[in-house]
This record gives C-alpha cells, sequence and structure tokens, in this order.
C-alpha cells in the first residue's frame, strides 16, 4: 500500500502516539525515476499502458509498394498509375536516396470506435510522407529510434466512421541526417521496414508520461537547495508508487497526483489559455521552428522532400494545437514546395493569412555571409522579399540566420534596406574561444546601420521543449539587467521535421509549472501564440526602443569552422566567377536595351541564374561543409550559369558592338576585320596585357607586342586609350604597340632568377622568393632572412574536419625544384617554377607586366602567379605567405561593399581566435608611406600573424566528402605593392580589374562600332569621389521588360557604396542619356527621395576634371570652353561604408527609319584607331 493510501492520511488531528519509522528519500529514489518509462522495465511501467491493441495482418493493413527507378523522385501522379506488388514488413529497401512508394488499404474494427485515437504506425526506418489517394500531401513521418522518430499518422474521422481507409505513403531511403551523418554516405544502403501497424494508444496513460517526464526533470534540472525541485522529487516518487501494471484506473490517480506540480485543474487552464493564445502573458516566447538546411548530408532534391514533410506536419499541428505557431525561413523552398506539392501551398498559405504559420528570415536561402559578395547579399534579400511580398502579401521584418558561420559587418545596414530591422541567431554561442557577452543587443555595421540582435539564451534553434531548454532561457540571458525576455525555438532541425506532438505537450506542462509562485526566480513562464516580429516590438518596449541594450559595433566573427574559407575550392571559384559574370551581364544587357529599342532585357534568364547563384551561396554549399553529391549539383548550376549568362553577354555585345564576335581558341576565324577588347569595367579606364592564341584571329599576330617562345601565343597591349597621351573612360580598348620603354626582362644565374621592370623587381633563389625590391623608392619588401613563397600545414583538427590554431605551429616551407625562364619579355615575363609533394603535382607560372596594374601615375606592377595543382594529399593546408618588412597593427582585406581591419597581433584571446579570417579579392597590409596587397581570384582564406601575410590555397578534409578537393586546381593570385597606405592607393579597384579580364572581340563592320556613343563610353561616371565605388548597373526591377510593351521609359538602378569609411559627395555624370526622374531607393527598390538633376550647362557643379576631360574629346588637343553635350549631373553625399542605390528614369530617344528599323545615335567623334 502507497502511503497515499494509508488510513493516517484519512484523520485530520495530529495522532498523540505513534509507531511510524520513517527517514527522508535516499539518493537511490533519484535513480528509481529513471525506471518509470522504457528501459529494463519497460513490461512492468507505464510503457506497457501505451498501446490498447496494435494489428498488421493482411486483413485489416494491406501493404503493396511500387519501388522508383533509380534516384528518381516521380509525382503522385506518375506514382499512382503504377503496378504495385504486396509488401512485407521486415523488407528491406534501397539503395540509399531511393524513393518508394506504398499504397495502404486500411480495414478498422468497430469495435475500436470507443477510444480515442487510431493510429497508423509507419516506420520505414527513413522519411516519409502521407498522401491522401486525391495526391494532397498531408504529414511527414521519420522512421528509425532515435530522438527525431515520429511514425504515427492519426487515422482521419471520416475513415473511422467508414471503418475503411486507402492512404499512399512515400518513403525514401535516407535518414534525417541523410545517410551516415557526418561520415560519407554509404550508397548502398538498405532501409527495413520496421512497422505497418494498425495501433489504439491510450491517451491518458501518454498524457501521465508527458506529466511525469515534466515533474522528473523540473527535480534534475533545478537547483539542490530548491523547494520545488524537493517537492517535484518527492510527487514523481508517489506516482510511481500509486501506479499499477496494466491498471488504466491508476493512471487517473497518478494524473490528479501530478496536479500537486502542475496545478489543480492546470489542463482546463491551459486548455482556455491556448484558445486565446496571443493574449498569454511570459517572458520565454515559444515559437515552433524548423530550420531545413537547403543541403548538407543530402542533396537539393530531397530538401524539397524535407520542406513538404515537415511543412504539412506543422499545418496538422497548428490545427490540433490552437497556441502553436510555427515559423519557416528561405523563399527558395517555399518555391519549390509551391511547384512541387501545391495543394499543400494553398494550405500553408491559409496558415499565414491566420497568423499561425509564419514565413520569416527575408532571404532567398540561409546563406553564407562571409564570401558572397556585396551584390549578392543584396540579392539574397531582394529575391527573398519579393517572393514574400508577391505570394503572402508583406515582407519579412526579422532576418533569420541560426547557422550561418559568421556574420559579415555590412548585414545590419543591408537588412535595413531591405526592410528587416531584426536579427535572430544562436551559432556565435558555438564559440571555441571566447564566450560572447550578449544576449539582445544592437549590432552596428560598417556604416553605422544598426540592428535589434537576439541570441536566443538557450543556444540552440532546434529545443525539445525540455524543462532544463525552459530554464536556459532565463538562466542563460546575458541581459537581465535590461531585458528579461528571450526566444525559444523548438522543433527538430537541420534535417527539418520541426516540432511535435510531445514537444507541444512539454510547452503546456512548463506553463503550467511556470505559473506557479515558487516556480519565480527558478523558471521563466512561457508564452506561445506570438510571432518574432511581436517578440522584437516587446524588446522594444521594454528597453527604450533599444537604447538600453548594448551595441557591438563590426563583424560577428564566429570562432569556429574556419577551414569553410578554404574547403572544397571549386565551389569558391564557381561562386566568384558567377558573381563577377553577372555584373557584366547585366551591365552589358542594360546598355544593350538602351542602344536597340527592339532588344528585349533578358531579365527572366538573369533572375534563373542569380536564383542558382544564391542557392549555391547556402551556408553548408559555399562553405563547402556538406557531402560530396551537393557539390556534383552545384558544380552543374554553375556549369549552367556560365552557360548561359554568356550567351547573354555575347548577345548584348553583338547589339552594343554591332556586327562584332568574340574571340576564342575554340572558334577560330578567318575573317579580317579588326580586332579589340571590351572593357567590362563601368568608369575605370585601363591598360593591361591580354594573351591569345595566334590562331584565332588573322590580326592577333600582327597586332602583337610580344611573341610567345613557342610562336603559338600573342601578348597584346591593350588600352582605352583615344591617343598616345590621353585615357578616355572608353568601354573599348585597342591594340596598341610596345615602344622602347617600359621593358620587362628576367635574367638567370645558377639558382637566381631575377624578374625586373623599371619600377619593380623580384628575385627567386633557392625555389623561394628573397626579394621584391622597389626601384623608384630604393625600398626592399621582403625582410633579410625572411623569404616567401608556398608554404605545407598539417591539418588535424579536433572537431568538424576544421582548422585549429595548432596547424601554424607545424608547417614546411616548400621550395620549386625546378624553376626556369619561359618568357623573357618586353612586354611579359613568366617564370616556371614546379614541384612534387607527396602526390601532389603544383606548377606555377610567376610573371610580371612591362607596365604598372593601373593607370594611375604612382602605379607599381603586380608580380602574377597562375597555379595548377594536381591536389593529392588529405589532411594537408596548402598557403602561400609572403614575409614583409612592413609594420602594422592591423590588416586591411576586402569585404562586402568596403574593408575591414582586423589585428595582426595577438594581445587578447579575442585577437588570437582570428588566426584564419576570410577575405574577397584582396588582403592588404600597410603602413605609412607604402603597403603591400595580395589580391585573387577565387580564394578566400587569409591570415596576417605580425608582419606574414597567408593566403589559404587548398584543405582536404574528409568528413562529410571523403575526397574534398581531390583533383585538379587553377587559380591565380598576384602581388600589389603600393606607395602610400592602402586607403591612398588603387588596391580595390586594381583588384577588381584583376577578377574581371577584358574580353576579345572581332568586327566584320568598323565604321558601324564608331557610331555606337554607348559602346565607346560608359554613360555613368562618377567624380569628385575616388571613394564612391559603382558596384552595380541594371534595370529597374518593375520595369516591362518585352520591347512590345514598353511606355517609351525605362529605369536603370546604380548600385554605389563609399569603400574607404569616411564621407563624400560625389558627382554622378550620365552622358547620352535623357533623364526624366532620378531617386534614391533602398536595395528592394522602393523610393525614398527624389534627387534633382542638373544640367551639363549649370556649371556650379561640374569640376574641373569634367573640364579637363572635355578638353580631351575626339583626339583634339586644342583647350576650348566646355559645351553643353547634353549630359546631366546628379549630387550624392555618402557617410563612411553607405550603400546606395540611384535609380534613374530614362526616356528613349530612338527613332525608326520609314522601314520601322532602329536608327543608330551618331557620335560626335569616331573611333580613329580602328
Amino acid at each position: 500500500m502507497s502511503t497515499y493510501d494509508t488510513p493516517s492520511r484519512k484523520h485530520s488531528g495530529y495522532p498523540q502516539r505513534t509507531n511510524g519509522a520513517r527517514y527522508k528519500h535516499l539518493g537511490s529514489t533519484h535513480g528509481r525515476l529513471d525506471q518509470f518509462i522504457g528501459g529494463h522495465y519497460a513490461d512492468y511501467n507505464l510503457s506497457s499502458l501505451l498501446f490498447a491493441h496494435r494489428l498488421d495482418d493482411s486483413k485489416h493493413v494491406k501493404l503493396e509498394v511500387w519501388s522508383a527507378p533509380n534516384r528518381s523522385k516521380p509525382s503522385f501522379e506518375e506514382a499512382k498509375r503504377q503496378n504495385y506488388r504486396i509488401a512485407h514488413k521486415g523488407e528491406e529497401f534501397g539503395p540509399s536516396w531511393s524513393n518508394h512508394w506504398f499504397r495502404f488499404t486500411l480495414h478498422i474494427p468497430s469495435e475500436w470506435e470507443a477510444y480515442e485515437r487510431v493510429q497508423l504506425e509507419f516506420d520505414c526506418s527513413g522519411e516519409a510522407m502521407v498522401y491522401t489517394v486525391e495526391g494532397d500531401p498531408i504529414h511527414g513521418l521519420t522512421g528509425g529510434f532515435g530522438g527525431d522518430r515520429r511514425v504515427e499518422f492519426i487515422i482521419p474521422p471520416e475513415m473511422r466512421d467508414a471503418g475503411v481507409g486507402h492512404l499512399y505513403i512515400e518513403a525514401s531511403c535516407n535518414g534525417m541526417f541523410g545517410i551516415n551523418d557526418m561520415d560519407p554516405p554509404d550508397p548502398n544502403r538498405y532501409y527495413r521496414l520496421n512497422s505497418a501497424d494498425l495501433v489504439v494508444p491510450n491517451m491518458e496513460a501518454w498524457r501521465l508520461m508527458w506529466d511525469f517526464n515534466a515533474i522528473h526533470q523540473v527535480y534534475n534540472t533545478l537547483p539542490d537547495d530548491s523547494p520545488l525541485s524537493k517537492h517535484s522529487l518527492y510527487v514523481a516518487n508517489e506516482i510511481m508508487n500509486v501506479f499499477k501494471r496494466g491498471s488504466l484506473e491508476s493512471v487517473g490517480k497518478c494524473r490528479r497526483l501530478a496536479e500537486e506540480i502542475l496545478g489543480k485543474g492546470w489542463e482546463k487552464q491551459v486548455g482556455k489559455d491556448s484558445e486565446d493564445a496571443d493574449k498569454q502573458k511570459g517572458t520565454l516566447w515559444g515559437v515552433g521552428h524548423c530550420h531545413i538546411d537547403t543541403a548538407w548530408l543530402w542533396p537539393f532534391s530531397v530538401t524539397q522532400q524535407k520542406s513538404a514533410r515537415s511543412w504539412s506536419t506543422q499545418c496538422d499541428l497548428i490545427d490540433r494545437y490552437p497556441e502553436h505557431r510555427f515559423s519557416a525561413t528561405q523563399a527558395q523552398q517555399f518555391k519549390w514546395t509551391e511547384e512541387l506539392y501545391p495543394t499543400l501551398f494553398a494550405r500553408i498559405k491559409s496558415k499565414v493569412s491566420k497568423g499561425s504559420f509564419q514565413p520569416l528570415g527575408a532571404t532567398w536561402v540561409e546563406m553564407d555571409t562571409n564570401m558572397p559578395s556585396g551584390e549578392a547579399l543584396v540579392r539574397q534579400f531582394l529575391y527573398g522579399q519579393r517572393y514574400y511580398e508577391s505570394r503572402f502579401g508583406f515582407r519579412a521584418k526579422t532576418f533569420v540566420l541560426p547557422d550561418t558561420f559568421g556574420y559579415s559587418s555590412q548585414l545590419p545596414q543591408i537588412s535595413r534596406q531591405a526592410g528587416a530591422p531584426n536579427f535572430f541567431t544562436q551559432k556565435l554561442s558555438w564559440n571555441s574561444i571566447n564566450n560572447f557577452p550578449h544576449t539582445t543587443f544592437n549590432w552596428v555595421g560598417l556604416d553605422g546601420s544598426q540592428v535589434l540582435t537576439h541570441m536566443t539564451p538557450v543556444d540552440n534553434y532546434n529545443s525539445q521543449c525540455d524543462i532544463g531548454d525552459i530554464r536556459r532561457g532565463m538562466a542563460g540571458h546575458k541581459n537581465l539587467d535590461v531585458s528579461s525576455q528571450s526566444l525559444l525555438l523548438f522543433g527538430n532541425g537541420d534535417g527539418g521535421g520541426g516540432p511535435t506532438p510531445p514537444m507541444l505537450e512539454k510547452l503546456r506542462r512548463a506553463r503550467a509549472i511556470g505559473k506557479r509562485s515558487d516556480a519565480g526566480g527558478q523558471l521563466p513562464l512561457v508564452k506561445m501564440g506570438g510571432s518574432f516580429d511581436e517578440f522584437y516590438d516587446s524588446v522594444r518596449r521594454e528597453t527604450e526602443n533599444g537604447t538600453r541594450l548594448p551595441y557591438w559595433r563590426g563583424e560577428l566573427y564566429f570562432e569556429l569552422h574556419r577551414g569553410t574559407y578554404t574547403s572544397h575550392a571549386s565551389i569558391k571559384k564557381g561562386n566568384r566567377k558567377s558573381e563577377i559574370l553577372m555584373r557584366e551581364a547585366e551591365y552589358a544587357a542594360t546598355i544593350a536595351s538602351l542602344i536597340d529599342p527592339d532588344y528585349d532585357y533578358p531579365k527572366k534568364r538573369l533572375d534563373a541564374a542569380w536564383e542558382d547563384l544564391l542557392l549555391c551561396q547556402f551556408h553548408d554549399v559555399l562553405p563547402g561543409s556538406g557531402i560530396a553529391m551537393i557539390y556534383e549539383d552545384a558544380e552543374k548550376k554553375y556549369a549552367s550559369i556560365q552557360s548561359s549568362i554568356h550567351a547573354v553577354i555575347n548577345e548584348a555585345y553583338s547589339i552594343i558592338y554591332h556586327s562584332s564576335f568574340p574571340i576564342s581558341a575554340e572558334e577560330p576565324t578567318k575573317i579580317a576585320g579588326p580586332i579589340f577588347a571590351v572593357n567590362n569595367i563601368p568608369d575605370y579606364p585601363r591598360q593591361e596585357v591580354m594573351s591569345a592564341p595566334i590562331s584565332a584571329h588573322t590580326q592577333i599576330e600582327s597586332k602583337s607586342a610580344q611573341l610567345s617562345k613557342d610562336g603559338q601565343t600573342s601578348y597584346l597591349l591593350v588600352a582605352t586609350k583615344n591617343d598616345e597621351n590621353s585615357h578616355g573612360d572608353l568601354m573599348m580598348a585597342n591594340p596598341r604597340g610596345l615602344y622602347a620603354n617600359p621593358r620587362v626582362q628576367v635574367t638567370k644565374k645558377d639558382d637566381l632568377f631575377i624578374m625586373a621592370n623599371s619600377v619593380l623587381s623580384m628575385k627567386i633563389e633557392n625555389g623561394r622568393i628573397t626579394s621584391i625590391y622597389d626601384k623608384a623608392l630604393d625600398k626592399e619588401l621582403v625582410p633579410h632572412g625572411q623569404t616567401g613563397g608556398l608554404v605545407i600545414m598539417e591539418d588535424h583538427p579536433n572537431y568538424w574536419e576544421d582548422v585549429d590554431e595548432f596547424h601554424l605551429e607545424k608547417q614546411t616551407h616548400l621550395k620549386f625544384e625546378s624553376v626556369h625562364i619561359k618568357e623573357e619579355g618586353p612586354l611579359r615575363a613568366i617564370v616556371g617554377a614546379s614541384l612534387q609533394i607527396g602526390q601532389s603535382r603544383i606548377e606555377v607560372n610567376i610573371s610580371m607586366d612591362a607596365i604598372p596594374a593601373s593607370l594611375r601615375a604612382d602605379a607599381r606592377s603586380m608580380i602574377r602567379f597562375d597555379a595548377v595543382i594536381d591536389w593529392r594529399e588529405k589532411h594537408q593546408f596548402l598557403k602561400f605567405e609572403l614575409p614583409l618588412d612592413i609594420y602594422s597593427d592591423f590588416a586591411t582585406y576586402d569585404t562586402q561593399f568596403g574593408t575591414v581591419a582586423r589585428p595582426t597581433h595577438r594581445n587578447t584571446s579575442w585577437d588570437a581566435a582570428k588566426f584564419e579570417v576570410c577575405g574577397h579579392k584582396f588582403a592588404d597590409l600597410s603602413e605609412y608611406g607604402y603597403g603591400v596587397a595580395i589580391l585573387n581570384d577565387c580564394k578566400y582564406g587569409y591570415a596576417t600573424q605580425g608582419n606574414i601575410m597567408r593566403l589559404s590555397l587548398l584543405r582536404a578534409p574528409t568528413q562529410p566528402d571523403a575526397d574534398c578537393d581531390m583533383g585538379t586546381h587553377s587559380f591565380s593570385f598576384a602581388i600589389y605593392p603600393h606607395k602610400g597606405t592602402f586607403v591612398e592607393s588603387d588596391v580595390a579597384k586594381v583588384a577588381y580589374a584583376f577578377n574581371t579580364p577584358m574580353r576579345l572581340r572581332y568586327s566584320k563592320d568598323p565604321i558601324d562600332i564608331a557610331l555606337e556613343p554607348l559602346a565607346l563610353q560608359c554613360p555613368f561616371k562618377l567624380q569628385n569621389a575616388p571613394n564612391v565605388m559603382l558596384e552595380t548597373i541594371k534595370r529597374g526591377e518593375d520595369d516591362e521588360f518585352s520591347s512590345h510593351k514598353t511606355d517609351g521609359k525605362k529605369t536603370i538602378v546604380l548600385r554605389l557604396y563609399e569603400h574607404l569609411g569616411g564621407h563624400a559627395r560625389a558627382v554622378l555624370k550620365v552622358t547620352g542619356l535623357n533623364i526624366v526622374k532620378a531617386e534614391v531607393v533602398n536595395i528592394l527598390e522602393d523610393h525614398l527621395e527624389t534627387l534633382k538633376i542638373h544640367s551639363r550647362s549649370e556649371e556650379h557643379i561640374l569640376t574641373s576634371t569634367e573640364e579637363a576631360d572635355e578638353e580631351e574629346s575626339c583626339g583634339d588637343k586644342k583647350k576650348r570652353p566646355p559645351k553643353d553635350d547634353g549630359s546631366s549631373a546628379i549630387k550624392l553625399s555618402f557617410r563612411g561604408y553607405e550603400i546606395k542605390t540611384v535609380r534613374l528614369t530614362i526616356e528613349d530617344s530612338h527613332h525608326k527609319d520609314k522601314d520601322g528599323k532602329r536608327e543608330r545615335r551618331e557620335s560626335e567623334c569616331s573611333w580613329v584607331k580602328i
């Protein structure tokens, strides 16, 4: 007999005498509580009562299957038409990633009518989706016996009433976390069908299980001196005493006992709260969430299924739990659902309209933010927000990135310009060295823009709603002095799934316990029924619009996963090349649409390419942290982008440069027309060396300034020049001869190679760089006793196949084994160098040109390295390093729309943690008077330690991709010395040119080319502000892109930014276009401010620079007064690192001749060099 039933409990008086003998609970009671559910005593404890009935015979469950061939993913309509065979429990299905369709005919016994619930339990060891016979996806399932198990589908009332039901289930041969979790997936794994049963659960027994677990967790979680903890131990023990095996009556008694902790009548009260969930009070906001990695341990195609499984289940839970609010991110996943599961998408839209299903996040995918370009980050928001607005009627106000590996310093500005003032993450709780000091704070970006930021103190985005997580939502909060509120994101995630019924049941009980007076200060009160936006609004009210909160300025550097800047080098290359290509294509297509009214701006093709590029920037794709399959998919997407966008560029150039064609080795031509180069960087005059096969065009050899030793390659000196002494802002460059100076040469003496031009020299001795000497300043850049070159480091990290700081302690400086002269000048000198390391072969061409890297008067030449590496090393880290005789406390790194300075010293643990950092096109180390930059065309990992700069080239982790980076890689990097500090240099523009080589073309009709002003000169020119960069030129998002539907007006969008960290008052000069309106817009292209348009005749806005440019017009060097050339000017002011988007409305000035053909506008001067 339990103490609950003893006669003494029935007497109200205190006895005078007693025979009792009792001590308080001994320590063994703690262990006893673990025996009430499952485990060794499962046949005797509560688990034995969880199910009343279970049937799996063919009379009640008829099971048939059709297996889709290979890895195909047929639609429901296709699967339904197939021939099915009888299937049985215990069968195994496979191989990995295959899909199998099961057809169910269920006969439900009439005697089950009295039970609260009947379920189909389907466990295929993998993931599955339940469909109606009409093809509507209605519920996701997760098999296996892990914590994410969800195998029950509740039989709908109409099926129970009819006594028979028909269903389809698509079962996939993969688990929630792929095939083998973090190990490389086994392609031939098979999955067992564990159950396909009709079952009746005893719901009161399940409710007791949830009651008991909550009480048990209170005891385990709260401090030992907590009265509530002690009382919970007592009650849990009493529940075990009262429970009787096989007795549902005892279950009811146990549940009444549980009310000692949960509260009398708690279930009725919480149910009432749930009906009016939006009015609930509390400080821990419970919002359901389902983080679905768009690709990680599974490919994109599986993610499409994961989204549908997860979201269909949440629609079901919303119907069953009125307090449930579910949030989901990533517009790409919504688009997949819309296209592949339209009936589910319609159901989601209905829930969205009622506020229970909450799209948020604002971006196309949850992208990496370290490596994408600034424009790519803008497009993440542009495409994400436009999708949300077009489908759901609103834009997301909260930017959500819970799992990304660090956060760029320009994100606050970009997010604010996209209409998202709130930011949520939690990833910095994973920091390996320093504990991030804030929970709720104002994150301030490079330009001073701020977003209200919350990092859940629960320290995860996949909470299982245990009492430990509930308590951490308060105890882990680092800003309780000014804010009591925090977010609890609950639900299975990474692989999807989302919240489960047990989680919602746990939260109901946590809320009930949180209402107890003795829970105060120990457990927060859970609030359901809210949203992210409401949470942030509440925090603003609580903190006087954020002014009471602390501020964190600059990047949110993540102290983990630093190896992701380098892993899967081919994906990094595909990203960089695609970003550069998109920039060129949009500019070329914009100019073509201005020149030719019959040209249709290829918006759909550009959108499709952008969507694929943005997809591949997902935070487990671009960083290289996924399985091999996703990189096979990404490589195909990059190839498609290259093909599609090269076609866009060539189509546009055929309009801009009429009757011209690309010069390529693959398609040599015998046509004898003139050759020229397209300058594909707007508003940036250039003079560069280009190489081309002599066989590609008949004029290449005659225009050559240098022929290769083997006679196969021509080196052309091309320049955007009108004559010998002046440079226009021309978009075309024609070949020029090489005159007496400048020249470059290379000499050899024993193991010493000296490459030199008039300004710079470099020595390679014993396979290492021993000297880089600036002749003009008599300055040696490499310190005595140190050398530059390749270095390889042992890469055996502790966790996640990441990179740890100790890799720097075990390194080998590599020496080139074979060095030889390949080209001796006079325009370009090349030294070939090679070495064998293990099974890997490294070939590098080191070159120096006779000319400087830019047209700036004091510019130096680059020392360029073109590498081809057959990489076969595993767990090794290859870098290029360069010691410099430069002393500075910080180095400057290229980042989105600006630069970021990071320490070269290791004064603190915060400094030391940044032993590997992310940079884009360059890193620069400068002191007063001089600096050196390392440029690259597809790398992102850098480190500057003291005076040594390093560029990370290749890694070779083996999880989850066993062959990561194995194969042949080709890439380029360069050393660019410069006079002055970084801020005084042109490093950023030289790096852009390094990444954007000019394009060689030939023409059949040079006269026609000369008559296109927009082909000769960029119509947009920035003046008065060398610190402002023109990043993007494109057509406006809301234009009519069909040439047959235009109203005669087009909009051009220009994205500009200040890149050095100071104010600017720029003048945007626009030539050759009839501007009727100019405005500042945000990155979503919403109007912000109307700008005044100044005509050319308004002398007060013109600068002396402009007048000087006019004097050089048409090659006439005689001075003449400025005249009205029809140009316009717009004043633009910038703060440091500000991103500004300008939209110009252009009135079409084209006329058609009597045959309806376009008339070309005539320029006042032709391209005389052709």
